[in-house]
Parts: structure tokens; sequence; C-alpha cells
């Protein structure tokens, strides 16, 4: 993290890029005694068209300014897919400006009522996975979706979230290459500085990914979880922009396994549900 603590993120992007694209993927011999992952500086300099003292600069910083036709061909010699190329050219793009002053993420008065009428598990969360709030079916799902938790540090520190996901490790390498897609260029956001800094000192899966410098778009899509209760759920997730906060919804196919087990949990549930309505907390972000 030294070069997101200088100020050096282009370099520091380019350096964990460079060390995850092996020779063979470049279409260079692998050769031997190779000191380093992935491919050297030099390499990728000679593949991209321009000099290695240049490309040496931009690692180090030295140079913050590259042309878009430079970026493109790192881009394509260091394989990056339409999120990360677009990162990437961000990176460069990026000048230094005022801190902004923090503003608390606001959940609107009615998205605090569509959660009661509600009957699929859903919950509010802000840019950094804060649960904002939820709804009684969220909170049946996962205890952790209620409101003053963050999915992210329940998913790498709580062993019951590790248990609850099928396929943790994509979890974990999909919500960590969102958070750095989201931070972008607001590097000196509290709660971003907060959460980075909590996860690193606790996390070595999170210092690991982090240092990947991944990107990514965690949006829709479809998961399986380990429910203590009624056992495994297939569900597809929805996630909904509504002014400066997410909506989420999990949800199965019609009449599927899923779905009865999901009315099953709601039906458990619905003594507690029925006397308590969503909970809420605004939280800074």
């Amino acid at each position: 993290m030294k070069d997101e603590e200088s100020g050096n993120r282009l370099g520091g992007y380019l350096r964990a890029r460079r060390e995850l694209v092996s020779p063979a993927q470049a279409g260079l011999p692998p050769g031997g005694n190779r000191r380093v992952p992935g491919l050297r500086r030099e390499e990728v300099a000679l593949l991209a068209g321009i000099s290695p003292d240049y490309y040496l600069r931009l690692e180090r910083g030295r140079d913050r300014n590259p042309s878009p036709q430079v970026l493109e061909s790192l881009a394509r010699v260091l394989r990056l897919d339409d999120i990360e190329r677009t990162y990437l050219l961000g990176l460069a793009a990026a000048h230094p400006r005022a801190p902004r002053r923090k503003q608390p993420e606001h959940v609107p008065a009615r998205v605090h009522e569509l959660l009661t009428h509600l009957q699929i598990p859903a919950f509010v969360e802000g840019r950094a996975f804060d649960v904002l709030a939820s709804n009684p079916m969220a909170v049946a799902l996962s205890p952790r979706l209620r409101p003053g938790q963050n999915r992210l540090r329940s998913l790498l520190l709580d062993p019951e979230e590790q248990a609850f996901h099928q396929d943790w490790t994509k979890a974990t390498a999909d919500f960590v290459a969102t958070l750095r897609t989201t931070i972008g260029d607001d590097t000196d956001n509290p709660r971003f500085v907060e959460l980075v800094g909590e996860l690193a000192l606790s996390s070595q899966r999170f210092r690991t990914l982090w240092a990947r410098h991944d990107v990514r778009s965690l949006d829709g899509g479809t998961t399986t979880v380990h429910h203590p209760v009624v056992g495994e759920l297939r569900l597809h997730r929805d996630k909904l922009p509504i002014d400066d906060v997410i909506l989420v919804v999990y949800y199965p196919d019609k009449d599927s396994d899923s779905d009865e087990k999901l009315r099953l949990l709601a039906a458990l549930s619905h003594t507690e549900s029925s006397t308590t309505s969503p909970t809420r907390r605004e939280q800074s972000g």
C-alpha cells in the first residue's frame, strides 16, 4: 500500500498488473532464473512500444501524465478488460484536489417504506458496504445484514459469514475488487480510509487481494449460500442505485427448491417480523 500512501496509484497499479501476466500469456518464452512474478519492466516496455526508462518513470511515479496511446498499449500488454482499462485511464487522468467534506449516506424515507412491503431479503448498503437499513427477511437470511454491520468486514472476519458463502474465495475477491473500483479517486474519504486500514491490519486475505489491484463491478448475479436452518439457497442478486445508496435484493427462481426454502424461512421468522418494522440506521460514509 506504499504506492497509495505516497500518491503513486498509477505506478502501483502497473506493477501489480504486470506481476499477474505470465511470459506465456504475453507470447514470450518463459526463460530461466526469473526473479520476479509475471513480466519484467523491460518486457512490458518492449511489448508496449515504449522505452524501458520511460516505463520505469511511470512505475516510480516520476511521470504521471502518459498519453492515452501509451495507456492503451499498456492495457493491451497487461491484458486488461474494459473495467480495468477504464480504471487505468482514470488513474492517469486524476489530479490532486481539495479533500471532500464527509457527507452522511442518507436512506430516503420512501426506501424504508419500500422495505416494509418486500417479501424477499432486501437491504440498503453504502459505498463501503455498510448496511444502512434492512427488512426482516434480510436479517432472517443473515444476521450480518443488520444495520450497523459492514458486509466486507463480516465476509473477511466473521467465521459464520465465511461458512455462509459456498464460494468464499470468489466472494472475497469480488468484494475487495469492487471496493477498489468504488473508491476510485476518492482516496481521502474517511470511511474508506478507516475500513481499508482496519482490514489491512486484521486480514491477510484482504492484504493479498488489495495488493493485486483488481477492479470489478459487483452488480447483478447469482450466488449460493448455506443457511444454518433451511440449508442451501441459490439466489439471484440485483443492486439498484437510489440517490447515493444501493438497494440490494435477493430472490430465487419461482417454484424452485430455493423458493420453497425461502418461504419456509419467512414462516419461521414471521412472528418476529410481524411485530418489528424494518431496522434503520443512517451511517456516515
